[in-house]
């Protein structure tokens, strides 16, 4: 599996880690398939994927006790935990309140990355950044960035923080390159923000023109689609973060984090005709 450097961090990150969006239920708890989630994250991490992406909002809270139940099983120490703060949650009282709600459902003292998992529309940019220190500064994460976060957004949160903003987390995928057409991208590239991608697979809602290139380059590459896709993800400079629960899938997309398409097979799949 392929690594990335964090932000400007000495950390390198597999290329592709793990979403888990929908485990564990989606806007409330679904108790009825934890084992199979808990051991569908034990395979992700002994294929190489061992960046686990996770929320305290997934599953009303739920998603990130799957995520401790696998830890334990895991070992802590092999995987770097993602998780993200829901916005109504950004006065510093609540935020700490929300960090170590999150650390005793992880089953843990810290995670690696925390992230605002979308701007306020009450609580300005230089209050959320004034919050995710403080989180920073008491230890209960290495890292912090952001998530949802426009340029504009993304600069002033740059201009306000006192330490590295190292990710924005946002939706990018070869069907969805608005990243990439408003400027984000590139301007994650020049100020050392890494860059995550989630829904790298768009949901499997792909046009039928973009399918048949990926099948197309697929086909030369004795792969299959999806694993063309997340490598276009990775092409572009970005991390990969898709959900995945059955054995074939995961092994389908841990496999994608060792592919790496050439700047023809880009501009294949990039042309317009």
């Amino acid at each position: 599996m392929k690594k990335m450097r964090l932000g400007n961090t000495d950390e390198f990150l597999p290329v592709i880690g793990i979403g888990t969006w929908g485990m564990g239920g989606k806007f409330e708890a679904d108790r009825s398939r934890d084992q199979d989630f808990v051991n569908s994250l034990i395979r992700a991490v002994d294929l190489g994927m061992t960046h686990i992406d996770t929320a305290e909002f997934y599953g009303a809270g739920h998603t990130e006790e799957i995520v401790g139940k696998a830890l334990k099983e895991i070992g802590r120490e092999r995987v770097f935990i993602t998780s993200k703060i829901w916005p109504d949650h950004l006065k510093l009282k609540n935020a700490v309140k929300s960090i170590e709600t999150t650390l005793k459902k992880l089953g843990t003292d810290h995670v690696d990355l925390y992230l605002v998992h979308w701007p306020s529309s009450v609580i300005t940019v230089e209050e959320t950044v004034e919050t995710m220190n403080k989180l920073l500064e008491k230890g209960y994460t290495r890292y912090i960035g952001v998530s949802n976060f426009s340029k504009a957004q993304l600069e002033e949160a740059i201009k306000f923080s006192e330490a590295p903003i190292v990710c924005d987390q946002v939706r990018f995928n070869i069907q969805d390159r608005s990243a990439e057409e408003n400027g984000l991208l590139d301007f994650c590239r020049k100020h050392a923000v890494t860059l995550t991608a989630y829904s790298p697979l768009n949901r499997m809602e792909f046009d039928f023109a973009v399918k048949k290139k990926l099948e197309e380059i697929a086909r030369r590459r004795n792969a299959i689609w999806t694993q063309i896709a997340l490598a276009w993800v990775v092409k572009k400079g970005a991390l990969a973060i898709p959900k995945a629960t059955s054995e074939k899938h995961l092994k389908e997309n841990a496999r994608a984090g060792d592919l790496d398409l050439s700047n023809e097979d880009m501009k294949y799949l990039e042309s317009t005709h």
